[in-house]
């Protein structure tokens, strides 16, 4: 069985509602569980240029995704943030490691982005792990972060900057 990455389409929004359908896809992230195909049609259909979505497959199915989030201060023009799911039942098959291995490449050796970002809830572990494989470090940590199935959860900020950008 082997990861194909490739650029989300907009014909993708199916895949991407049925992602999300999973509680496992949704706890890890901030997105609210039980979104309409509607929400995902319009967000696939309507992404900003600057930004890339990437989607995992396995034997052509959509098994999990990636997007890089370019910031709209110009300032802040060499930073991208992460946003990430694995379907739960192709978590540990890697998925993940094959999809932060795309947005890596792109940002590194295509986009020239210095400075990738990420919030990850301080309980996944596994994720946790994933991103410091790639070169993430935890800058720091918000408490109370986000309110998740009625709890606020901590969450830390990670980054990856490139070794030849850092003073």
């Amino acid at each position: 069985m082997s990861v194909t990455i490739r650029r989300a389409e907009p014909d993708d929004y199916e895949a991407f509602y049925r992602t999300y359908q999973d509680r496992d896809s949704y706890w890890g992230t901030l997105q609210p569980p039980f979104p309409s195909r509607e929400v995902w049609r319009k967000r696939l259909a309507e992404w900003k240029d600057s930004d890339v979505i990437f989607v995992a497959c396995i034997d052509g199915e959509v098994v999990g995704n990636a997007g890089m989030h370019s910031n709209p201060n110009p300032r802040r023009a060499h930073a991208m943030h992460i946003g990430m799911t694995v379907r739960s039942e192709h978590s540990g098959k890697g998925v993940g490691s094959a999809l932060m291995h795309a947005v890596c490449d792109m940002a590194d050796k295509w986009m020239n982005v210095s400075r990738l970002e990420l919030t990850v809830y301080t309980d996944n572990e596994r994720a946790i792990a994933l991103y410091r494989k790639f070169g993430f470090e935890r800058e720091g940590t918000h408490r109370a972060y986000a309110l998740r199935d009625g709890e606020y959860v901590d969450a830390h900020f990670m980054a990856r900057i490139r070794a030849k950008d850092l003073r």
